[in-house]
């Protein structure tokens, strides 16, 4: 009798527990953490300030300018801002259309299993991200959903987390890239930059081999840590155990009731103004002295995805609806962007872009040069979690110094592209419109966040450092 209990036991334990390895352990263990620990956005954004300020008069410059210099700064992101606002828009209204929705809930009825479904997820949220960060975020925030619903036992937190990995390893490698397409386009880089770096075409960026090759590679390592690290349904916290149920993604519109009602319901006025919106971008593209790819710039990217958005949905109705949805999971970003703005001022209008560049010009050699840039790019990026005006307070000093150590300017910004995107594996900035979708804290993926991120900085400082010996120098072209 006491051998049948035994066995008894012994069966009533999950296989799930037995094959638990220890990334599984360490994921736990970080999310408990940062549950516990990790700070709102708000406050996240909030401390920076400070600790930019703090550090400003540490090197000597005044608390008053500091202040007066944030402060001017406050509004001075707003155009930026609300293109980041609608590449959110942007993205979800196209992932929310009808084919993609049922696209969507296709692909969650693939997996079978808790890891597998994470490990999908982690891997379509990178492939999306290399066309749209804005896809990427709010795609994978509904195909969490759809497979919280179809696959028992999936832990929440470690699928939220892989759903937010376009952000943080591939994105900037993508045609997404502010930087990328900043230098590719003579009219965008500000005139002293110009006199620098010249243009640099996205042949000499994106489109390098080794920049491909880092891109597949980091997709490949965190899909593998996604999967590997998602735990058991034994150990894992569900949707249902946060309190949480979705709702159908499927959209319904409600009959029409009224004669006005007609052109809401009617898909004329958006074949109409999509049609002309095409024609306009043709030309754009068409005409554009640089090529297509190089006036891919937010604007266009913005325009192309409304245009999208608006054909897909079909009719205004259906649209509009989708919009209305969207705006809340805006509202960080509305209100977080201006304290970044102050950070931004504090670095760039007082002495503190120029003590950097003086510890640049000191301590870089060529073997050193690329390793610096990485490290300097991913601090920044904790304070200023944005690849586009980042590069503006950056790039000056960082290509003037590759320039005298004759390093590719692509490859320089290639390896700020890779590494600039590491913060957001811990920076809740750009969560906020993934949790708004799944109804969760920041605090609650990034104890993931931390487990890539522990992988992801030697593997993209080694890369960064390793490809730049593979590129030969190229003077400016002006």
């Amino acid at each position: 009798m006491a051998n049948l209990g035994v066995k008894d036991v012994k069966k009533t334990v999950p296989a799930s527990s037995v094959a638990d390895g220890p990334l599984v352990r360490f994921g736990l263990t970080l999310s408990t953490w940062s549950e516990r620990w990790f700070p709102d956005p708000l406050v996240f954004a909030l401390a920076g300030v400070v600790l930019v300020f703090i550090f400003g008069v540490i090197i000597g410059q005044k608390p008053g300018d500091l202040a007066y210099q944030g402060g001017k700064a406050f509004w001075t992101l707003v155009p930026f801002t609300m293109q980041m606002v609608m590449i959110i828009i942007g993205g979800y209204v196209v992932a929310t259309a009808p084919i993609v929705n049922r696209f969507i809930a296709w692909i969650s009825t693939l997996p079978k299993n808790p890891r597998t479904a994470i490990a999908v997820v982690a891997f379509l949220s990178m492939l999306t991200s290399l066309i749209s960060w804005g896809l990427s975020l709010i795609f994978s925030g509904l195909l969490v959903r759809e497979l919280a619903k179809r696959v028992k036992g999936m832990d929440i937190r470690a699928a939220g987390a892989a759903g937010y990995l376009g952000l943080g390893a591939v994105w900037a490698l993508g045609l997404s890239s502010s930087a990328a397409m900043m230098m590719a386009t003579k009219s965008a880089i500000p005139a002293g930059l110009y006199q620098i770096a010249g243009v640099i075409p996205l042949k000499q960026t994106l489109f390098l081999w080794q920049g491909l090759a880092t891109a597949g590679l980091l997709i490949v390592l965190s899909t593998i840590i996604a999967y590997a690290s998602a735990p058991g349904p034994d150990k894992a916290k569900t949707a249902a155990d946060f309190g949480i149920e979705y709702e159908s993604s499927e959209r319904k519109l409600e009959p029409r009731t009224r004669p006005g009602e007609w052109l809401e319901y009617s898909p004329l006025l958006s074949i109409l103004v999509a049609g002309m919106l095409i024609w306009y971008l043709a030309t754009f593209f068409k005409q554009s002295p640089t090529g297509a790819l190089a006036a891919l710039d937010l604007n266009n990217y913005n325009l192309i995805f409304i245009t999208v958005g608006l054909l897909l949905h079909w009719r205004p109705k259906s649209f509009v609806k989708a919009v209305s949805e969207c705006v809340p999971a805006t509202g960080g970003v509305l209100i977080q962007f201006p304290f970044y703005a102050v950070i931004f001022g504090m670095i760039v209008g007082t002495g503190i872009s120029a003590w950097m560049a003086d510890l640049f010009s000191r301590v870089t050699t060529q073997g050193t040069y690329p390793l610096l840039v990485a490290l300097y790019s991913a601090l920044i990026g904790v304070f200023v979690p944005s690849g586009g005006s980042k590069w503006v307070i950056e790039a000056p000093y960082v290509l003037q110094a590759a320039n005298t150590l004759h390093v590719h300017l692509g490859w320089v910004v290639q390896i700020y592209n890779a590494s600039e995107a590491l913060p957001n594996l811990i920076n809740p900035f750009w969560m906020l419109p993934l949790l708004g979708l799944l109804r969760l804290k920041a605090r609650d993926l990034v104890g993931y966040g931390v487990l890539q991120m522990i992988v992801h900085v030697p593997v993209v400082f080694f890369l960064c450092w390793y490809f730049a010996h593979t590129i030969a120098y190229i003077a400016p072209a002006k």
